[in-house]
């Protein structure tokens, strides 16, 4: 006898008495991992032509995290991590900082590679702040080899490092500046606070922030020989998740990099694995130590796995199966894959899921890394998975060479059509999600999962459930 196993399109949502009388009154606040909370329950996928930087700064301005793909070398994986924890920060810890003697060539190149618009001039052997350089002395400066003390503002406003966000807001408004350094008694830099900043804390105050200020960012990690040092370097830039991605997260080397993650650094690291479809996978990842799992086989938009291999579980029937396991040990899951549409994202968490990854719907956005291109007047981004024939040569670069095997492809790559800005599409997502939760009159999603009760659906009820007829 044979299981039956249901994916989106097979159900429905039955509706509930509501008391939702606003979606205002709703809260999506979730749990990413353990000790990980996010304000909407979204995460970006691990992919190439979906999560890097800049995808990731938008994930977490809007209240959800992006996770920076891991195929690439690890210098370029951890720059990509430490752009995002730049990118807002009520206190920059580690400012940009130049020397006098300079030349503005060589300025314009540190500012271009660090994505800053200013920099700290500070002694050639020292720490001690003697100047400024902000866009403003660069903006008419055609002279390439001109140095930084002949190009910079000498006389600077500052500011002790123990200023509270509330004063410093005050002194750069009565100064009219844009950048407030902040030094110590002796001269030397404590940091610096920036008016973009505080505007960004104001205008994003769900964003997805760290202890001190900064964007939350993930990074992915494989199960190779680098694995270790990757993870390492990663959590030096302060990446606050390590995602270990795996087509198969049931997988005795899965367990392996579980156990010697969390034996290397403990408390230190939120470790998400995956992706599994079962309940016996959960039971044996939560056991060697994981944070978070990961949930999907064969679902994606761009993945071909099912239909190479036969193998998967669909993915509705997967959440519910890992879910009653999860739960019993509270460890949060992830839906990753097969979402759609607002519906398919809504139904993921009914089903139990904490969060959703999604690829598809983020790689068409303008923050995403894949190729723009232009197509007889319509635009377009190159969107593909990571088992696709192009990524899976590509992989094989980057690991030293193919193994002498011939593997079937489990991806499909493609043009997308392109969907503007990552956060209108992150918007329309949890605006469905919030009027899904006002159906079944719940007001957070834990009670969203609670009053969730599924109706299974013909083709028929499929095709009614659509335009039809218009």
């Amino acid at each position: 006898m044979f299981r039956e196993g249901l994916t989106f399109d097979d159900v429905l949502l039955i509706p509930r008495k509501s008391r939702v009388f606003s979606r205002k009154e709703i809260n999506t606040t979730t749990r990413l991992s353990r000790n990980i909370t996010l304000h909407v329950p979204l995460i970006s996928a691990n992919m190439d032509t979906v999560t890097e930087s800049r995808m990731a700064r938008a994930m977490a301005e809007a209240g959800g995290i992006g996770i920076i793909h891991r195929f690439c070398s690890i210098e370029k994986q951890v720059d990509e991590v430490r752009k995002v924890k730049r990118a807002e920060n009520v206190m920059i810890d580690d400012p940009v900082t130049v020397d006098p003697d300079q030349t503005a060539r060589e300025v314009r190149q540190i500012m271009n590679a660090r994505g800053v618009s200013s920099a700290l001039v500070v002694e050639k052997y020292g720490k001690k702040l003697v100047g400024i350089l902000t866009s403003r002395d660069m903006l008419f400066e055609d002279s390439n080899g001109r140095r930084v003390k002949e190009i910079m503002t000498k006389k600077v406003i500052t500011a002790a490092p123990n200023i509270s966000l509330t004063k410093a807001q005050a002194i750069l408004h009565e100064h009219k500046i844009e950048k407030l350094p902040l030094v110590k008694r002796n001269g030397d830099i404590a940091g610096l606070i920036t008016l973009k900043d505080i505007l960004k804390k104001i205008h994003n105050p769900y964003a997805s922030k760290d202890s001190r200020g900064r964007l939350l960012v993930g990074a992915a990690v494989g199960v190779k020989e680098d694995t270790l040092s990757r993870a390492q370097a990663l959590l030096e830039a302060d990446a606050d998740v390590i995602v270990i991605d795996i087509a198969h997260g049931h997988n005795a080397r899965v367990l392996e990099t579980v156990k010697m993650l969390r034996k290397k650094f403990g408390k230190k690291i939120e470790i998400i694995a995956g992706n599994i479809a079962t309940s016996e996978a959960a039971i044996d990842l939560i056991k060697a130590g994981a944070d978070a799992l990961k949930i999907g086989i064969g679902p994606g938009a761009a993945c071909t796995t099912r239909l190479v291999t036969g193998v998967g579980v669909p993915q509705l029937t997967a959440i519910q199966d890992v879910v009653k396991i999860a739960r019993k040990h509270d460890v949060p899951v992830i839906a990753d894959g097969g979402i759609k549409n607002s519906g398919d994202f809504s139904k993921a968490l009914a089903a139990g899921a904490d969060t959703a990854m999604i690829g598809r719907l983020l790689a068409g956005c303008k923050e995403s890394p894949g190729e723009y291109v232009m197509d007889r007047g319509t635009a377009y981004k190159y969107y593909r998975g990571m088992a696709s024939h192009e990524a899976g040569n590509d992989k094989a670069v980057l690991d030293g060479g193919k193994d002498g095997f011939t593997r079937a492809p489990e991806g499909a790559s493609g043009k997308i059509s392109y969907s503007g800005e990552a956060a209108m599409v992150i918007s329309d997502l949890v605006s469905g999600l919030r009027s899904s939760m006002s159906y079944l009159g719940a007001h957070t999603l834990s009670e969203f999962s609670k009053n969730a009760e599924f109706i299974r659906i013909t083709e028929a009820g499929l095709h009614e459930s659509k335009p039809h007829g218009v």
